[in-house]
């Protein structure tokens, strides 16, 4: 009735072992392409190499002597003296990042420790931080506004707004009359 053989869906079975290939592929084929692939990869660097040897060669060859009376020969633009570096608008590159912000840095912590004046002439001077820390703490931060001052809150300038376009305690406008239902009088009278 049904062959042994035949499987479930109807294939046939090739034994008993059916787990794995026989044949797998051998590293000769692998190795063979890997080599093949580094000489492919420097023969195409020698090639590269020479077609840009030629083309400088035929550059420095056929290329027109640049003293003519119209063209004006330039310096290198990659060679900045020293002298020109000034003259460019700031900022300017840095040219010792490490260095330039260490002394950035420096002048900083020395204005935050320091005293000093921010405007001499109005009598406005900075503290070290750490005291202006300690003068805080003992203080505390002013919380009341001053008199006659109110502070600019979206709230207060809600509230303010409202207040501007509140008409309620302005006399009611009066009212436009609507045209009522019109009466049934005879047309060929007038009034």
């Amino acid at each position: 009735m049904t062959d042994d053989r035949a499987g479930i869906d109807g294939h046939e079975n090739h034994g008993n072992d059916s787990g794995f290939e026989r044949q797998d592929l051998g590293s000769r084929p692998v190795f063979g392409f890997l080599i093949s692939l580094a000489i492919m990869g420097v023969l195409i660097y020698y090639v590269i190499w020479g077609i840009f040897y030629f083309l400088d060669s035929f550059n420095r060859r056929y290329q027109q002597p640049a003293h003519t009376p119209l063209v004006q020969v330039e310096p290198n633009p990659r060679e900045v003296p020293s002298t020109r570096i000034r003259r460019f608008p700031e900022p300017r590159l840095e040219e010792n990042e490490r260095t330039e912000l260490a002394g950035f840095r420096y002048g900083e912590e020395e204005k935050l420790n320091s005293y000093g004046w921010v405007d001499q002439k109005a009598g406005i001077a900075h503290i070290p931080i750490s005291q202006a820390i300690e003068l805080v703490s003992e203080r505390g931060l002013a919380t009341q506004p001053k008199t006659g001052a109110m502070p600019l809150a979206p709230v207060n300038l809600a509230r303010a707004a409202a207040q501007a376009s509140d008409s309620s305690s302005a006399p009611p406008p009066a009212e436009p009359r609507s045209p009522g239902p019109r009466s049934a009088e005879p047309r060929g009278k007038k009034p």
